[in-house]
């Protein structure tokens, strides 16, 4: 495993024993989709249009690109997701 995967399964693991004190996110596909509105992705209404987005995130996020939105993908798609509205307001606050 390289130490970039490694990080991830150690972030993973932390971030699930520190983080989600709300309602943790669902794989569902109008969840996945809101989360990648958060980017500024729009992901089109056919399945493979989502499958493919979420390739797309895995392989950037150095995990298994299998178009599968598993627990991995979810968690760290709604991390980034709240990081991404988090600079959106302060953006707008300015």
């Amino acid at each position: 495993m390289t130490a970039r995967g490694m990080l991830t399964v150690v972030g993973t693991a932390v971030g699930g024993l520190i983080g989600w004190s709300d309602t943790r996110p669902t794989a569902d596909p109008e969840s996945l989709r809101s989360l990648f509105a958060d980017f500024g992705v729009q992901v089109g209404p056919a399945p493979a249009d989502l499958a493919e987005a979420v390739r797309a995130v895995q392989s950037r996020l150095g995990l298994e690109a299998d178009g599968e939105a598993g627990p991995e993908t979810v968690h760290l798609l709604a991390r980034y997701a709240a990081e991404a509205r988090a600079l959106t307001a302060f953006r707008d606050a300015a």
